[in-house]
């Protein structure tokens, strides 16, 4: 099953930055930042109920009614349900968003179908390409996920989402996700098409490479990075003067070492240190787009910029020297095969 993500552009648009996440965005920025992503050449975007309580859905769905050309995917998992409480934009799970609804989570059967014909209404839009179930796994649910699990599996979850694409109203589903065990699971478990894996694959990480990409290259699953500067750190560097986060934290003091240690290799190439990271992620053949998150035009510009940095073969060569990127990934201009295959 193809998930018909775009070739020629392998730059997708995060959607949870205009969801208002951390920092709140007004509606020309946010659409002034879509038109310029459209205008970059981007041809997919995703978003989710979650983000901003559905603000990132309206707004999406606002600017790309007249696209058909357009690749879409949301998330399934939650549901929104109408809260008079909210009369604000105060922060409400990382989200500055006036949407007055709140979440509850469903994986069955009934909640997968209700929120996916919630989320075309909140888009305005009559199809979607790629549905993903959202956050499952430990990392989220804790002690709750077993149950979460059962029904995604004997609760009818998976087979609602194989009938919507059996019957045409999606055309791929998959994983939205920041954990790999889970990622693994669902492998086994459904016929997925696609994983959109946030922060577990970049500069820093490459856990995936063990059994997780190597399983997804065998089932023909295609994967969407999300998350590829760590929440931060990987662009902002160690020298900004400012906070230095890693996962929506304070870094480690360790990680900031081994950043700065790339940011000097980095400044010895005139490599900006966003654009290894991008092009890092993007040379992993199971890799087929990168969705950084973007609430400004100008970083829709810089992305770009970034994207089509010319990185010489010299750089990633001291990288692996120091030990600082795993002789077993891929790099630019170069295929090695992952641990299991």
């Amino acid at each position: 099953m193809t998930t018909n993500l775009p070739k020629d552009c392998p730059i997708g648009f995060g959607g949870g930055a205009i969801g208002n996440l951390f920092h709140r965005v007004d509606d020309a920025t946010a659409r002034a930042t879509i038109d310029a992503a459209l205008a970059a050449g981007v041809r997919y975007f995703d978003t989710a109920p979650h983000y901003g309580r559905g603000l990132s859905e309206r707004r999406i769905g606002d600017a790309l009614r007249a696209r058909p050309d357009m690749v879409v995917s949301t998330k399934v998992g939650r549901l929104l349900t109408p809260d008079p409480t909210i009369t604000d934009d105060s922060e409400r799970d990382g989200f500055l968003s006036p949407m007055p609804f709140r979440a509850t989570y469903d994986y069955s059967h009934d909640g997968i179908l209700r929120s996916f014909e919630a989320s075309l209404h909140r888009l305005g839009l009559a199809r979607v390409d790629i549905l993903l179930v959202h956050d499952i796994g430990q990392m989220v649910h804790g002690a709750a996920d077993e149950a979460y699990w059962q029904q995604l599996t004997e609760g009818g979850g998976f087979d609602a989402l194989v009938r919507l694409r059996d019957e045409g109203a999606i055309k791929a589903f998959g994983l939205g996700v920041n954990e790999i065990a889970v990622s693994v699971r669902a492998l086994q478990a459904a016929p997925i098409d696609i994983l959109l894996l946030a922060g577990r694959y970049t500069l820093l990480e490459q856990e995936p490479l063990d059994v997780l990409f190597p399983a997804c290259a065998r089932a023909g699953v295609e994967v969407v990075v999300g998350g590829p500067y760590n929440s931060g750190i990987l662009v902002t560097g160690t020298r900004s003067g400012g906070a230095i986060r890693y996962n929506y934290d304070a870094a480690p003091t360790a990680l900031i070492d081994r950043v700065a240690r790339m940011e000097a290799i980095a400044a010895a190439h005139a490599v900006p240190l966003p654009a290894a990271a991008l092009a890092f992620v993007l040379a992993h053949p199971v890799v087929a787009s990168v969705i950084p998150g973007v609430a400004h035009p100008d970083h829709v510009r810089q992305t770009m910029a970034w994207h089509s940095t010319d990185i010489p073969e010299d750089f990633w060569s001291e990288l692996r020297h120091e030990g600082l990127v795993p002789g077993d990934a891929p790099v630019p201009g170069e295929v090695v095969p992952s641990h299991g295959e």
